[in-house]
């Protein structure tokens, strides 16, 4: 199967691609810097340049690789650039698909997030609504959402990949990222993620579970599907562990919950035959602070 990757250099897409390769598809991917197209090659696919928000030149791009299959990874959360972010899952999902469209393209996976849903007691599955209507910020990425899986369902076959927090190599959460840099007091890098030890519950997916859970899609029907491990938790539950793991202060309890902060249902997941090798943050935790 020919498959293009858009967002290949990213924490997932950098896992992806050989896992694709090695499942026997001929994988391109797409980048928009000379750097980028070299970390593709060096992960022994094709490289194409182009920009999720130049329509024509994407356009190109995905007619010349001729994919069977498009896969849509594009974000700015490298940069920690949470409006960048959100206009690529509009805009740039818009450029992707038409370009994947005007290209034949049947099938696209999109990246989707597991906390966007409405506001409610216990795990989500995919029949709860999105928050759309939330309160700022958080009304952005929730429109931008709703605006990419929207879009993406134009194709023919689309599945939306509904991941919860990515922790692994590469991401925030790993040692000496971000989150490290934010519980041991960098004010700066405390604004890029919720960090309160309170009864807020999170669910969490290593990037290589991600990664796996991207290739079996190449064969779910379409609509959306969560991706998370086993083990939803409250943040004065996850985040000492973490903090242990990274080696860094952990925040003291405190009282209160995000009405929309419920975590979500792999059952669906599961059901489709994908499990996590990390099937709790307990576990991936551990891992990344013996590393």
């Amino acid at each position: 199967m020919q498959v293009m990757v858009a967002g290949a250099t990213g924490a997932v897409g950098r896992l992806l691609v050989p896992l694709l390769m090695n499942a026997g598809h001929e994988v391109t991917g797409l980048s928009r810097s000379s750097r980028g197209l070299e970390r593709v090659r060096g992960l022994g696919a094709s490289a194409v340049q182009a920009d999720a928000f130049d329509r024509d030149g994407l356009r190109k791009a995905v007619a010349a690789a001729a994919p069977d299959v498009v896969i849509h990874q594009l974000t700015a959360l490298a940069d920690a650039d949470g409006e960048a972010t959100d206009r690529l899952r509009r805009e740039g999902t818009r450029n992707l698909v038409d370009a994947a469209k005007a290209a034949g393209v049947r099938r696209i996976i999109a990246q989707s997030l597991s906390w966007a849903y409405a506001p409610g007691e216990g795990p989500a599955d995919e029949t709860v609504p999105l928050d759309v209507g939330a309160e700022q910020p958080r009304g952005a990425m929730v429109d931008g959402i709703q605006a990419l899986e929207e879009t993406a369902a134009e194709i023919e076959t689309a599945v939306a990949l509904r991941f919860g927090i990515l922790y692994g190599p590469g991401t925030w959460y790993a040692p000496g990222g971000a989150v490290a840099a934010a519980l041991a007091g960098d004010s700066t890098a405390r604004l890029l993620a919720y960090l309160d030890a309170d009864s807020s519950v999170t669910s969490f997916v290593h990037v290589a579970d991600a990664a796996r859970a991207t290739v079996a899609a190449l064969d779910w029907p379409a609509g959306p599907v969560n991706i998370v491990d086993d083990e939803p938790a409250q943040g004065r539950e996850w985040l000492p562990v973490l903090a242990e793991a990274l080696g860094v202060p952990a925040p003291e309890p405190v009282s209160g919950r995000m009405d929309w902060a419920r975590g979500a249902s792999n059952r669906t997941a599961r059901s489709r035959g994908w499990q996590p090798e990390h099937p709790t943050w307990r576990h991936g935790f551990a891992e990344q602070g013996s590393a």
